[in-house]
């Protein structure tokens, strides 16, 4: 029996569908800006704050150049609010994990490396106000994943103390290592986000599972998630 007690769970990829609306605005914005980027290193820096992996894509060409950082930013800023908040649905399965966690009263936060403006527009097309207890993005913290503040961020929020109450899903390699970093009880990755299985499976984690849908049977009976690892 598990005594998860809070739910951090990543946005894109993981309980919002990501259909190359975040890598297309990643492209769109470095062409702004004359830099080329490959899938596999846009891969790479998923799951980072947004700005951390703009800065990481841009450094090859403008060194550690604070103000272009912010100009990528703000050009990736324009392009994701034009599709991504316009085509936001959730992942199948995600509003009814979430009130399964609801009726068990297992609080959940939401987790983005967006900054709180990109994050809120993505929760008003969902139609998500008040779906979660916490909502920690990207600018609300000085650090983002894979280090584990904004993990441990989401448990002052929702007053939960203790790591080993906590489980943390997402889709990324970042997501499983800042799970690891902050010591939670379950690393949870889904397989159906940015980064595939092979990479997945390298990372330190409790279970792999298809999707956040499966989450409400991986807290049932934990076996039936282990058999994914």
């Amino acid at each position: 029996m598990h005594n998860i007690r809070l739910v951090v769970s990543d946005m894109a990829g993981t309980c919002v569908h990501d259909g190359g609306e975040v890598e297309a605005a990643f492209r769109a914005a470095l062409a702004d800006h004359g830099v080329e980027a490959s899938a596999a290193q846009i891969s790479a820096v998923r799951g980072a704050s947004k700005r951390e992996a703009i800065a990481r894509l841009t450094e090859p060409k403008y060194g550690k150049d604070s103000a272009r950082v912010e100009a990528v930013y703000a050009s990736f800023k324009s392009h994701l609010q034009r599709v991504f908040t316009r085509e936001a649905r959730p992942v199948a399965g995600a509003p009814e994990a979430f009130a399964w966690l609801k009726q068990r009263s297992i609080k959940l936060a939401l987790n983005t490396g967006f900054d709180r403006d990109i994050a809120q527009l993505l929760i008003d097309a969902l139609q998500w106000n008040g779906v979660a207890d916490a909502l920690v993005c990207g600018d609300d913290v000085k650090v983002g994943r894979p280090a584990p503040y904004m993990i441990f961020r989401s448990m002052e929020l929702t007053g939960i103390t203790n790591v080993r109450e906590v489980l943390v899903v997402g889709d990324t390699v970042s997501d499983l290592q800042s799970a690891h970093n902050a010591g939670v009880s379950m690393g949870v990755a889904v397989l159906n986000g940015a980064h595939q299985r092979e990479q997945l499976s390298q990372e330190l984690h409790t279970h792999l599972i298809d999707s956040i849908e499966q989450l409400p049977m991986l807290l049932g009976d934990e076996e039936i998630g282990r058999a994914h690892v």
